[in-house]
């Protein structure tokens, strides 16, 4: 632990809990013994860092949030897992991020840059990119992946083992079951592709000929009406006509790979 870390009287840092240089924990903290927090880390009041976790420079956490315990998954029996998050994660109040198991790589991984508002949970072996931003009361089940800058609407629920790719965005009050394609816009219980993300990806500086582009290739991806070709057609079609377009190449990939989950799509007979 660094001398130059500020301690409240009332909290307990467990010998072996390694401090870097400017860390304030506040009142009623509880830091384990196999705890890194990396430098200027703020903890605000009553957290509680548990287990095997590396918490990178620059973090505010937030009274009553737990980061670090066992899973929530009676098949790993207590098995010791590990939690790393990256820079700059804001962690609101009440939030709960559990570790790892063995089942999955025995780690929790959790990018740059994420903010997890107010009672949000992430599930045990979780891959979180940077920038991503979980609103409040927001569930994800194990073993969750999520690409760079998805954003995910307040208390929604996302069953285990789906993906969703980078630049996404789950409306509120939501519950996906399925993988959501990058750049894809979905909501509704059960969730159901809208289109493109248009408002995150303005907000994130996408020309609006870049959307044109994109949003050509997911009509072409995704029709209102059902056609004669399968999505398998579709996507060699879309590949050989928008060949180079890094963008669409991307949604491709993700729609190529293999998925424990089925794929979130637009709702049938839509428009």
């Amino acid at each position: 632990m660094t001398s130059s870390a500020r301690i409240h009287p009332s909290a307990v840092v467990e010998d072996g809990a390694r401090l870097g240089d400017g860390v304030v924990v506040g009142p009623f903290c509880h830091i384990g013994a196999e705890i890194e927090l990396g430098d200027r880390s703020r903890l605000v009041s009553h957290v509680v860092l548990s287990g095997r976790a590396r918490i990178g420079a620059d973090a505010e956490i937030h009274p009553f949030a737990s980061l670090g315990a066992p899973a929530q998954d009676l098949k790993s029996k207590g098995q010791a897992g590990a939690l790393v998050i990256g820079r700059r994660c804001v962690v609101r109040e009440g939030v709960t991020i559990n570790a790892g198991t063995p089942a999955d790589g025995g780690e929790t991984r959790i990018g740059d840059d994420c903010a997890f508002l107010a009672y949000s949970h992430v599930g045990h072996d979780c891959r979180i990119g940077d920038g991503v931003v979980l609103s409040n009361n927001v569930l994800l089940g194990g073993h969750v992946r999520i690409g760079d800058h998805a954003a995910i609407g307040g208390a929604t629920v996302v069953h285990q083992r789906v993906c969703i790719g980078a630049q996404a965005f789950v409306a509120g009050l939501s519950g996906l079951e399925g993988d959501l394609v990058p750049f894809g816009l979905a909501g509704g219980n059960r969730a159901h592709l809208f289109g493109l993300n248009l408002v995150g990806l303005r907000r994130r500086g996408f020309a609006d000929s870049r959307l044109a582009v994109l949003r050509a290739a997911f009509r072409r991806l995704f029709p209102s009406q059902a056609g004669s070709q399968v999505l398998a057609q579709r996507i060699e079609t879309v590949a050989r006509d928008f060949a180079g377009v890094e963008d669409v190449e991307a949604v491709l990939d993700f729609l190529r790979a293999e998925r424990a989950r089925p794929l979130c799509a637009p709702r049938p007979g839509r428009g």
